[in-house]
């Protein structure tokens, strides 16, 4: 255990200061409140609580939340159009998703105005919305042809929720590779552009986003192939679900398929499924959308859990694991 620093009461020009905005600096230098101490210790301390602490569910409110969460942690390739409350800026003809960007990319301004904003970056907060909300506000005002770097996120600030039309849906699109990267009316990449092209492009997995239920994605892997299904029901009541239909047999999706667990992530289960190599996307479909009827009849169940029930739900708690 590291020795507790003492706590010193700041001056008066801090307590004058209080009356107006105090701005961010950095950490070591001195608070522009006046008191004297340094930024980290003074005003500081309560901006770096704000920007650290945990948003359990940062896409919560928005329209497709489990999509959303897809793809940020499933989905290599993808793009889904974004609308803005109030419409889009004058100069700024689209506003679009992106899993990741060239180069890391938080975001970028294109030549002709249109803005890409990558979902899949490492954020400064606990808050991922807010982050994302301001590297899209700051993109919004960029020069067209830069991308927009990374920054320290006013505690304060917009999140997406306040920034996007809830109403206006969310369609993601599903890409084989990289290629909406570089449109065609760009004659050409730059060179460290196509070569990061060429390493997202080998390093993506085939992933299909299955028709007719929500947030559901099935993927190719050498072994065997997956399908991985966000679910927005609340944890305890999925898990109550999910074992009534594994004890009755009934929580596969066909012939050797496995339902082997499922993870949490942004504040959401996620089940996953083990597939057959030869079973594709396509053959997924209806399976998937038979168990959305056995899953939907078990969520509405309210007796308790019997001994095999119970026995049964253990066993996919001791799977579960939490990526975010």
């Amino acid at each position: 255990m590291g020795k507790k620093r003492p706590q010193t009461r700041a001056g008066k020009p801090q307590a004058q200061a209080q009356d107006r905005e105090i701005p961010v600096v950095g950490a070591r230098e001195p608070c522009p409140c006046g008191s004297g101490r340094r930024y980290k210790a003074c005003h500081g301390r309560a901006a770096a609580h704000a920007v650290t602490e945990l948003v359990q569910r940062p896409f919560e409110g928005l329209a497709g939340e489990g999509d959303w969460v897809a793809l940020r942690e499933l989905v290599p390739a993808a793009t889904a159009p974004l609308h803005l409350k109030g419409g889009l800026p004058e100069g700024v003809p689209s506003v679009t998703l992106a899993t990741v960007l060239p180069m890391a990319w938080p975001a970028l301004r294109r030549d002709d105005g249109s803005v890409l904003l990558a979902l899949q970056n490492d954020t400064s907060s606990g808050d991922l919305s807010r982050d994302l909300a301001d590297t899209l506000q700051r993109a919004l005002v960029a020069e067209p042809g830069t991308p927009v770097g990374g920054q320290r996120v006013p505690a304060d600030g917009p999140r997406l929720q306040d920034l996007l039309d809830a109403d206006a849906g969310f369609e993601p699109v599903v890409h084989s590779g990289f290629e909406f990267w570089v449109p065609d009316s760009e004659k050409s990449a730059s060179p460290e552009v196509a070569a990061s092209l060429e390493r997202a492009n080998a390093a993506a997995i085939p992933t299909v986003k299955l028709p007719g239920v929500d947030a559901a994605y099935w993927c190719e892997t050498p072994e065997k192939n997956h399908l991985r299904w966000v679910m927005p029901h609340p944890e305890e009541q999925l898990l109550d679900a999910l074992a009534r239909l594994h004890a009755a047999g009934a929580s596969s999706l066909g012939e050797g398929t496995r339902l082997v667990g499922s993870f949490r992530a942004h504040g959401l289960m996620v089940p996953v499924w083990d597939l057959p190599t030869g079973m594709g996307a396509k053959d997924c479909e209806q399976p998937a959308a038979d168990f959305a009827e056995r899953l939907a009849g078990a969520l509405a169940a309210d007796a308790p859990l019997t001994a095999e029930e119970r026995r049964a739900r253990g066993g996919l708690t001791n799977r579960q694991v939490t990526l975010s």
